[in-house]
């Protein structure tokens, strides 16, 4: 886990570095999927949260939820959404490009003045490829795909999670550059690849 390994999680494809964490307590809803999906979802959230160090809570003051999924069958679904445009500006725009691109999944995130993460809209086109997923796999990809603003290009060809025999598992070195971006001495937005230098640091330090 070097500083080059790790300024790649969060060097974007135009080449800029950009680390974002989450600012304030993290209250996640998911749409569209069945009761017994919901506490594996609120179940994986938390252990991220946890692992991370960070919180989560019952509602947020602002905005209610702040970091919301959607699963769906076809992404024309999301333009009959009730007030959803105003939360995704472009939205029939949007749509109609992942529609021509055959994405299965995307991630958008706000942020609050400081750089740091204030919500998060994760849109998960459920067809052949994610519904094949155990519920347990696709909630986990999600959480640790939305705890921390990775680069667009961070999982190209590889996954954060690993699996040991039955179970999956989030990849070690993930989980502690995760616990590492959120050390409170560090900032909660960075720009500067220097940063990976610091994360690499603390990763060190908790690894010996």
């Amino acid at each position: 886990m070097t500083q080059t390994w790790i300024e790649a999680l969060f060097t974007r494809s135009d080449g800029q570095y950009l680390f974002a964490r989450w600012g304030r307590p993290i209250v996640p809803v998911v749409f569209g999927v069945e009761d017994a999906s919901l506490s594996v979802f609120k179940g994986a959230f938390e252990a991220v949260v946890v692992l991370a160090g960070h919180k989560m809570a019952e509602t947020d003051p602002e905005l209610g939820a702040n970091l919301m999924v959607f699963c769906f069958r076809e992404w024309g679904e999301l333009l009959e959404v009730k007030d959803l445009g105003r939360l995704v500006p472009e939205l029939e725009g949007l749509v109609a490009r992942l529609e021509a691109a055959g994405a299965n999944q995307y991630r958008i995130f706000r942020f609050e003045r400081d750089g740091s993460i204030k919500a998060a809209f994760v849109f998960l086109k459920m067809d052949a490829a994610l519904a094949a997923m155990e519920a347990e796999t696709l909630a986990l990809a999600q959480a640790v795909q939305t705890v921390v603003l990775w680069s667009d290009r961070a999982f190209d060809g590889t996954s954060p999670l690993a699996r040991v025999g039955e179970t999956v598992i989030l990849r070690p070195e993930i989980g502690a550059v995760i616990r590492a971006g959120y050390d409170p001495v560090l900032p909660a937005m960075a720009r500067d690849p220097s940063h990976a230098l610091r994360l690499a640091a603390r990763v060190s330090t908790v690894n010996n």
